[in-house]
């Protein structure tokens, strides 16, 4: 069998496991180990295993993802989904679909501490839908809202996925971080938008509720100026260099910490639930790093990628064709999976693609303005018909809306994130330009 017929074969061996629900991390290292041992025999595979498991889990720069997770884990237990909520509600809930658009705002602030989809859709869902349905607003714009508001907890620094795509991609975490702050308020305010829109063709679906007198909105306010300390702090300190990312972690880390021992009531048993709770989700994350590394070696035996960018580069394609295939790929993509194993498995096949192609600018800010928009279509697929993932966690909370209804208040939002993915590609420069400014 040719390298690159070998290499189609794994996906497809890939696929099939996927497809009878072998988790992806178990299913990438096991066509990873196959594909490997029969393409270059035992010895080899045994060499590989020994020094790769060695050397992929005792770098120090991955000590930043369990700190990160534990962040999440620590602000969830502080309960700022709630604080963050009421003050968005404060300011907004006065108008149609306020409360969506406070929903979202709360999504955004809270997944710039947690930095997870699910888990920012999830925390969130749990505080905006009681008090969306006693505001009497339909199932589609409450479960559409909160949604694709959880999508932004894998765009708002600090985020795993950014992390881990800058890692595989040799970029600077502070920069991606930095990078995706526009493109992160702009998901935002076009999805406040959408619900201003929604509102407008269905005013019943989003009635407006009392307004807020100023004292509450200043107390409002009073809850959650440590939450935006903590994320400045991390934030900023990472890209000025006052400290490394690990340390940056550590320090949002202790924050919420304290946070929650003093806010949220976190005793033994709140720590303890915490730490299980990261010491899960970083087992997952490994556990796919482990497989997209063991998948991605058999690959790279293959010469499967260095023979796709060859082709590509002799076909004569034109360099934005090139880019809307690939997040074209990646949108159908993420119906069917989820955003850090479609990343793990498709970055090292797609990054040296993209950092060979000429778009006018240096392979570093091609390779950071790729990253953001992959992210940001990765994003996407969370909402995606038919299996957006965001779409059905929420909707299992929200039990008396039908999925149908869901699907049906996202597609808004679908329109708002195809115009922004448009202004993303059309002009690097609300990518770029808050790096080349602070940079």
């Amino acid at each position: 069998m040719t390298g690159i017929a070998a290499g189609l074969a794994g996906f497809a061996a890939l696929l099939v496991l996927m497809a009878v629900r072998v988790p992806i991390g178990v299913a990438m290292l096991a066509v990873g180990i196959s594909g490997y041992g029969l393409h270059t025999g035992m010895l080899p595979l045994l060499a590989f295993l020994k020094t790769s498991t060695f050397h992929q889990f005792s770098t120090y720069s991955l000590s930043v993802i369990p700190l990160f997770v534990l962040m999440g884990e620590f602000a969830t237990r502080a309960g700022m989904s709630r604080a963050l909520f009421r003050t968005a509600a404060a300011f907004l809930g006065h108008r149609k679909g306020g409360l969506a658009m406070a929903s979202i705002g709360g999504c955004a602030a809270f997944g710039a501490i947690c930095g997870s989809s699910l888990a920012t859709a999830a925390t969130m869902a749990q505080v905006a839908l009681p008090e969306m349905k006693r505001h009497n607003y339909s199932g589609a714009l409450s479960t559409g809202s909160l949604a694709a508001g959880g999508t932004l907890g894998i765009l708002i620094p600090p985020s795993v996925i950014l992390v881990l795509y800058a890692l595989m991609a040799e970029q600077s975490i502070a920069k991606m971080f930095v990078a995706a702050m526009v493109p992160g308020v702009l998901a935002a305010v076009g999805y406040m938008i959408a619900v201003a829109v929604f509102v407008h063709r269905n005013p019943e679906d989003g009635p407006a509720g009392p307004r807020a007198s100023w004292g509450e909105k200043l107390s409002a306010l009073r809850e959650t100026w440590t939450i935006i300390a903590i994320f400045a702090l991390v934030v900023v300190g990472m890209y000025r260099g006052w400290f490394t990312p690990t340390e940056a972690a550590a320090i949002g880390a202790f924050g919420t910490g304290l946070l929650a021992v003093f806010h949220g009531g976190m005793r033994l048993e709140g720590l303890m639930a915490c730490l299980r709770g990261m010491a899960g989700t970083t087992a997952m994350i490994f556990l796919i790093l482990l497989g997209a590394e063991t998948f991605n070696a058999f690959l790279m035996q293959t010469r499967t990628p260095l023979l796709i960018a060859q082709a590509i580069t002799e076909a004569g394609l034109s360099p934005m064709l090139v880019l809307l295939a690939i997040l074209l790929l990646y949108l159908l993509l993420g119906c069917v999976m989820d955003s850090m194993s479609m990343l793990l498995l498709t970055i090292p096949i797609f990054y040296p693609i993209v950092a060979g192609l000429d778009f006018g600018m240096s392979q570093e800010d091609t390779l950071i303005w790729f990253g953001i928009i992959a992210v940001v279509v990765v994003e996407v697929g969370l909402i995606t018909p038919p299996v957006g993932m965001n779409v059905f966690v929420i909707n299992g909370m929200a039990r008396d809306v039908p999925m149908i209804e869901s699907f049906r208040g996202v597609l808004p939002f679908l329109v708002s994130d195809v115009i922004r993915i448009g202004a993303l590609i059309a002009f690097p420069a609300i990518t770029l330009g808050l790096v080349r400014f602070l940079g």
